[in-house]
């Protein structure tokens, strides 16, 4: 692997999530139509999309492949599932107001993920670790206490995600064909909703919402698949623990849209419970980082 493939391997990382980091952005130009009908929309595009770019990519055969083995078939099935409610939960509080609990919930997801593997993978924990989480769980344990609920919306989004991964890794099914297969198990049913809505006066495509925002949301298909496609481009070519440390450009960029951009409240309370869980990622980020220099000075030995 040449270094210039790296590098173009690491921008390439950097336009993914810095593009699922502006989505909020996007999401609230569309605050006008209903969260629902978003994400039917979502779904519908984003399968023809993919669909075309796979069909391109691995020829025609590339669905059937995958439905002829039952146990991949419904397990994307679940997956599929998952990914829906997260999309929907998230477009939901963007256009709510709750961008800065989004960007939470993908902050504390990784550790979230971590403690999966612990309990469905056998995974074992280092002290330190440990210490990350301990520290999450002090945040939202903070924030629980303070707002008298804990924050729900963050909790949905980290651990939906946090499962969708979970199946995505025991699938074993390469990334952007994984979406197309999950995007064909939920089309019948958006394509379904995008019709009920469009006789029930919710749908407003043909004539209602205007063509800037039809556009918007056919964009949005190619919202959904280009970040996924440049992610498992880049994951092949890039160090796992850069990928590490990116992921966290998307939910800082959305903390400072909700802050900066949107005006969202984020008071001295809430900033003690934000600061715990970031805390909690940094000694997280760190250990990894560490831990991957120490095993690759062992590995190749001056």
């Amino acid at each position: 692997m040449n270094t210039g493939t790296d590098r173009r391997g690491l921008w390439i990382a950097v336009a993914s999530f810095v593009l699922w980091g502006l989505m909020p952005l996007y999401w609230h130009l569309l605050n006008s139509v209903p969260s629902l009908m978003i994400v039917a929309h979502r779904i519908v595009w984003s399968t023809l999309l993919v669909s075309a770019w796979l069909c391109w990519k691995n020829g025609r055969q590339w669905l059937r492949e995958v439905l002829r083995e039952p146990r991949k078939a419904g397990m994307l099935a679940v997956s599929g599932c998952l990914i829906a409610f997260n999309w929907g939960l998230y477009i939901w509080a963007v256009n709510a107001g709750h961008v800065i609990e989004t960007s939470l919930g993908y902050f504390i997801g990784p550790l979230v993920s971590v403690m999966l593997g612990v309990l469905f993978l056998g995974e074992r924990l280092r002290t330190v670790q440990w210490l990350a989480i301990a520290l999450a769980f002090a945040g939202v344990l903070w924030l629980t206490l303070q707002h008298g609920r804990p924050p729900l919306i963050a909790l949905g989004l980290a651990i939906s995600f946090a499962v969708y991964g979970l199946v995505r890794k025991l699938v074993a099914v390469e990334a952007v064909t994984g979406l197309g297969v999950e995007n064909v198990y939920l089309f019948p049913a958006a394509l379904a909703l995008m019709t009920w809505g469009e006789t029930q006066g919710m749908g407003g495509f043909f004539g209602g919402w205007g063509l800037g925002i039809d556009a918007l949301l056919v964009i949005a298909g190619a919202l959904t698949a280009l970040p996924l496609i440049g992610f498992a481009y880049a994951v092949r070519r890039v160090s796992l623990t850069a990928i590490g440390l990116l992921q966290y450009v998307a939910p800082t960029l959305q903390f400072l849209i909700g802050w900066l951009v949107l005006r969202e409240a984020f008071d001295a309370q809430r900033a003690i419970g934000f600061a715990l869980i970031w805390a909690g990622l940094a000694v997280f980020a760190c250990e990894g980082v560490l831990r991957s220099h120490r095993l690759a000075a062992a590995t190749n030995p001056a």
